[in-house]
C-alpha cells in the first residue's frame, strides 16, 4: 500500500515589507513561512508558553508587570500570557501586517480571538528593532519570538538586534529588575556570553525538550536596578 501524506495548502500569500510571508494549512496544522523559511505552527506551544512563564517567574513579584512581546507568530504567547490575570498591559510588536490581519479576521482568530478582545491587550504594527530603539515606553518583561534564535534570523536586519547595541536598547526600555526572555530554536553559549557583555545579570538559559534533534531554549537576563 502506498502512504498518503498530506500536502500543505496556501491559505494566504502576501509580500510584505520585509519579503514574503505565507500562511499555510498542513493536515491540522497552519504554518508560518517567511522569505521560504519556516517560523512556527501550532503544533505545540510549550516553549513559547514558558518563554512568558519563565519571564513572570524571575521578576520580583511586583504587582500588575507590563510585558512586551516580540513577534505575535501563532499566538501561543500573546494567548498565554492573556489567560494569566498577574500580567499587567501586554503589548505585542508585530512587523508584518498580515500576520496581524489572520489573527484578527483570518484562521489564526481561533487561538487569539480571547487574547485580542483582553483590553490589557495592544498590538503595534512596527518593526520590533526600531520600536526598542524609539518607544518611550518601558516594560517588566520583554519577551522575544522574532527569529529562529540568535544566530538564525529571519532577515539580516534582526542580526542588529543581537548585537551589543541592540541588547542596550532592549536593556532600555525594561525597568531596573525587567526581564528580558529570548527563544531560539537551541542554546547558545556565545549568546549568554553577549548578554553578560551587556550587562544583564542573572544570566541564565532553559531547555525545552522536543521530539527530535537538540531542545528548544529559552534564554534569560535580568537588567540590573
Amino acid at each position: 500500500m502506498t502512504a498518503v501524506y498530506d500536502t500543505p495548502v496556501v491559505l494566504d500569500r502576501r509580500d510584505g515589507p520585509y519579503g514574503e510571508v505565507v500562511l499555510r494549512r498542513h493536515g491540522a496544522l497552519l504554518q508560518i513561512i517567511a522569505n521560504g523559511c519556516f517560523l512556527m505552527d501550532t503544533s505545540d506551544g510549550r516553549s513559547e508558553r514558558l518563554l512568558v512563564d519563565a519571564a513572570r517567574a524571575a521578576l520580583d513579584g511586583r504587582p500588575a508587570p507590563r510585558v512586551l512581546i516580540g513577534g505575535l507568530g501563532v499566538g501561543f504567547s500573546l494567548a498565554h500570557a492573556a489567560a494569566d490575570p498577574r500580567w499587567g498591559r501586554i503589548t505585542v510588536v508585530e512587523r508584518e501586517p498580515a500576520v496581524i490581519d489572520w489573527h484578527r479576521d483570518g484562521p489564526l482568530a481561533e487561538l487569539s480571538a480571547a487574547a485580542l478582545a483582553d483590553p490589557r491587550t495592544a498590538i503595534v504594527q512596527a518593526d520590533l528593532v526600531r520600536y526598542v530603539n524609539e518607544t518611550s515606553d518601558t516594560f517588566d518583561a520583554l519577551c522575544l519570538d522574532i527569529d529562529n534564535g540568535p544566530g538564525w534570523t529571519v532577515t539580516e536586519d534582526n542580526d542588529s538586534l543581537y548585537s551589543p547595541a541592540g541588547l542596550a536598547a532592549c536593556a532600555r526600555v525594561l525597568r531596573p529588575g525587567g526581564v528580558l526572555a529570548v527563544w531560539s530554536a537551541e542554546p547558545s553559549p556565545d549568546f549568554e556570553g553577549s548578554l553578560r557583555n551587556a550587562g544583564f545579570q542573572q544570566v541564565r538559559t532553559e531547555e525545552v525538550p522536543v521530539a527530535r534533534g537538540v531542545p528548544d531554549a529559552i534564554h534569560l537576563a535580568v537588567r540590573p536596578g
